[in-house]
Order: C-alpha cells, then sequence, then structure tokens
C-alpha cells in the first residue's frame, strides 16, 4: 500500500455498499484525541520469557500477557530478540508447523501480530495454524484501532475486498461495521489498509500511512512488531534513521528509577527503548552475542549498551520477578518520562 495519496476524494455522500447512509457515532472519551507525535516508544523482549514453559497453553498466555501490556501503556514497537547459545538455535523450522518448542522467535511473531490485527479480520488474515491453537487464552487488547460497531473514530483499519464496487471503480472495504465501504484507490483483496473518514457524510474514506492516526492526531494505533537475532541487533537494526536516542537496560543491579531518573520532568527524545531480560538478565543474552563478544561485552559489561541501567523494583519480594510482571512495573514506573497527565 502507498503511504499516502495526494489525490482529493470527490464531495459526496458517504454511503455504504448497501446504500445506507454511514452513521456518525463519537468517538468513545478514553480515546480521544491527543496531540500529535512523532516520538515513539520500544521495547524489547528476549524469546527466554517462553523457553522454559512446559506447555502450549502456557507460552500462549505469556505471550498474551506482554502483548496486554503493549497495548495499555501505548508501545509502539515491540522487538523480539534471541538470547538463547547460537550453537542450540534451530535454523530450519518448518513456519507452517508448531513453533512454540522450536522457533520461540516465529512463535512470539506470529502471536502478537495475530492479537494486534483487528479481530474481524483475523479468520482472512491469518490461516489456520498450529500456533493459534490455544488462541481462546489470548487476552482482547480493545485497542482504539479495534473499535465496538457503535463506536466512531475519524481513522479506521480496514481489509480491501473482492467484492465489484458500485460504479466499477474503486475498492470495497471491511472496516468491521455493518456495513461496508468504497474507496477510489484500486488495491488488491485481502490487504489490510488504514483509512482516513470523512469529516461529514460528503466524501470518501482516504488510504494513508498506517502511522498517520499517531502523527496526525495522537491515537495510539497498535504496535509493530520486529525481529532481532541478538541483544545487539536491537539497538543496530533501529528501523528508525538514528536509531533510539535514549536507551534504557533493565537490571537487578541497576540503579533504581528514583535515583536513576530523580527528576520528574519530562524526558526529552524522539525513540525510547527499554530492553528487558530473561530468566538469567539482559547479562545472560549479551554472552550469547557473537558480535558483543568479539567487543569484549559480557557480564556487567552489558550496562554499557545502554544510557541508563535500572532496577524497576529494588528490595522485591520474590526470588525474581518474570519479563512480563517487569513489563507493567518498569512502564508504570517510567511512563512520567513521556506522559504529562
Amino acid at each position: 500500500m502507498s503511504p499516502s495519496y495526494d489525490r482529493q476524494p470527490k464531495k459526496r455522500r458517504l454511503d455504504t455498499e448497501d446504500g445506507d447512509a454511514m452513521p456518525n457515532f463519537r468517538a468513545p472519551a478514553r480515546f480521544r484525541p491527543t496531540e500529535p507525535r512523532e516520538w515513539t516508544i520500544s521495547i524489547a523482549v528476549p524469546t527466554s520469557i517462553i523457553t522454559n514453559c512446559v506447555t502450549r497453553e502456557q507460552r500462549t498466555t505469556n505471550v498474551g500477557c506482554i502483548a496486554r501490556a503493549l497495548s495499555i501503556f501505548s508501545v509502539d514497537e515491540v522487538v523480539l530478540y534471541d538470547d538463547s547459545p547460537t550453537d542450540k538455535r534451530i535454523t530450519n523450522a518448518d513456519p507452517d508447523a508448531y513453533t512454540g518448542d522450536v522457533d520461540p522467535l516465529h512463535f512470539m511473531e506470529h502471536l502478537l501480530t495475530y492479537l494486534e490485527t483487528p479481530p474481524f479480520m483475523r479468520k482472512v488474515l491469518f490461516p489456520i495454524h498450529p500456533n493459534l491453537r490455544s488462541q481462546g487464552l489470548l487476552p482482547n487488547l480493545e485497542m482504539p484501532h479495534h473499535p465496538h460497531k457503535d463506536e466512531w473514530l475519524p481513522y479506521r483499519e480496514g481489509m480491501t475486498l473482492e467484492a465489484p464496487p458500485k460504479g466499477g471503480k474503486g475498492t470495497v472495504v471491511d472496516i468491521g461495521m455493518p456495513s461496508t465501504v468504497t474507496i477510489n484507490e484500486s488495491i488488491p483483496p485481502k490487504t489490510r489498509v488504514t483509512l482516513k473518514m470523512p469529516e461529514d457524510s460528503y466524501g470518501t474514506p482516504e488510504p494513508i500511512h498506517p502511522t498517520a492516526p499517531r502523527t496526525e492526531a495522537g491515537y495510539f494505533w497498535g504496535y509493530t512488531v520486529r525481529k532481532a537475532s541478538s541483544l545487539s541487533a536491537v539497538l543496530t537494526e533501529s528501523p528508525y534513521e538514528d536509531g533510539y536516542d535514549i536507551s534504557i537496560g533493565t537490571s537487578e543491579r541497576g540503579l533504581p528509577l528514583s535515583k536513576a531518573f530523580p527528576s520528574y520532568d519530562q524526558a526529552s527524545f524522539n525513540h525510547l527503548l527499554i530492553a528487558f531480560g530473561g530468566p538469567r538478565g539482559l547479562e545472560y543474552a549479551s554472552m550469547n552475542d557473537p558480535q558483543l563478544g568479539e567487543m569484549g561485552i559480557a557480564g556487567a559489561r552489558t550496562k554499557e549498551l545502554f544510557d541508563h541501567w535500572v532496577n524497576v523494583l529494588p528490595n522485591q519480594g520474590t526470588r525474581g520477578i518474570k519479563t512480563d510482571e517487569a513489563l507493567l512495573i518498569a512502564l508504570t514506573g517510567l511512563r512520567r518520562l513521556w506522559e504529562s497527565s
């Protein structure tokens, strides 16, 4: 899909394919637009958070907890990285078979992408797969681009259909409402698109870049999923031109948040990254990273990779904190860096 379209839509009543005017619901209060933002929040989590799981159900539930945290805290990007020893990685796993126990990177990406997709289009975009056999255990994310049928937002996610449009031109799009809409552009069927809806009942929905709801109106519009082969690749393969200008590593050997960020002022950044380790921490990930090994970075030197090295919960009452728990704790404590309310 082209990132943007400069073509001006024809001024006409926004009718559905069934001939009825599109209902004009108000946006729900919890999803009111904020300020347009270019800045982003990214988190990195390792595959080892599921490698110690015994059953399919445990792996599915763990990934679901990660997805729920991403949606609650409006995280824009999740980076999945492999922290296992390189000689134990399976490189020829069948992507059409169950991969939770042989290729956790694929399994986690599959489930997180599935959960980010609006529910009404999942059946078409995600064929039956062994990884989704326990999908009933996955949570409902309730993100703004997963709206209910009685809610209306100025942006919608849609999926193009094969049905011929009225007049023979354009493309019919399912937007999760009782009726479909038609856009002027010709886009292949079964393509996910982001649409900007007209301000009144005249006009045509316009395909836009998937990040436009955030950059134009400040809406949280889901997360992207990126895979990285190692901890170093999390940092060096950033999709942003200048990378991450603030990086935070989490460790029980780090500084408490109150000392790492003593001021309650918002931080100034374009792209912020928070990296989490698995059961054995980020130090284990650096130990299994060939590139970092060549640089002599391992163990206590792992903190040199990050601008800040923090302990999200000093004096914890248990011997260990699971990554999905650390995610909620850390984002709660760090949210003040970017959220003023």
